[in-house]
Parts: C-alpha cells; structure tokens; sequence
C-alpha cells in the first residue's frame, strides 16, 4: 500500500533551536513569543515529558495561513532578551544567545577525524 498526502490545508509554521551562552548551553527555560499581527504564541524549552523520557528541544509554532513573523522575542534565563525581525516562515532557525541567528553548522560543528 502506497500512502500519499492529497492536499489539505496549506497550513504555515516556524521552528526554533536555541544554544545558550550566558546561559545553559540547552536554553533550557528559554521563552520565545512570536507575533504577527493579532497572532501571539508563546513556548519554552522544556527537556522532560514523563519519567525517562525527553521532548524535542526545538520550538515548534504554527502560524495558518500567515506567511512570516513580525517579531520573536526570546527571554534567555540568563535574564537577556534577544529580539528578531520579519523571519520568513515554514522555515528552521538556529539562534544562539547574544548572536542572533546562525547556520546550523554554527550550533553542531561537525569534528573532522584524526587519522593515525
């Protein structure tokens, strides 16, 4: 059996991975509100769901038909507050504390192998 998606809502969303400085490293407790317009959401980076078991650590909003973000404001637990401007949606942002917005390989430096 083949299964296909055959339409639906186009339906828009955003998503968030942040790596702290000041704070921990996980940006765990980290809170990011987005608006855009008369829309308001607001998450936080939680690492635990039940007993031994962890939730994604990036933060995912769906925006509906809106087609980007008018602002984000993200409230580090170091107590700083990082704020970006017009992101465009249906797209994944790496932030780092203090940075801003930064390449995925910015976040997870790949290690080259030592050979011997």
């Amino acid at each position: 059996m083949i299964l296909r998606p055959l339409g639906g809502p186009e339906n828009h969303w955003i998503s968030f991975e942040l790596q702290g400085t000041k704070s921990n490293r996980l940006a765990l407790n980290a809170q990011v509100k987005i608006t855009d317009g008369s829309l308001f959401q607001m998450g936080e980076v939680l690492s635990s769901g039940s007993y031994l078991s962890q939730n994604d650590l990036r933060i995912h909003f769906g925006l509906a038909a809106a087609t980007k973000v008018d602002s984000v404001e993200i409230g580090w637990p170091s107590g700083t507050v990082d704020n970006l401007k017009d992101l465009s949606a249906n797209t994944f942002y790496s932030v780092v504390e203090g940075k801003g917005i930064v390449s995925a390989e910015q976040m997870r430096p790949v290690q080259k192998k030592q050979n011997r």
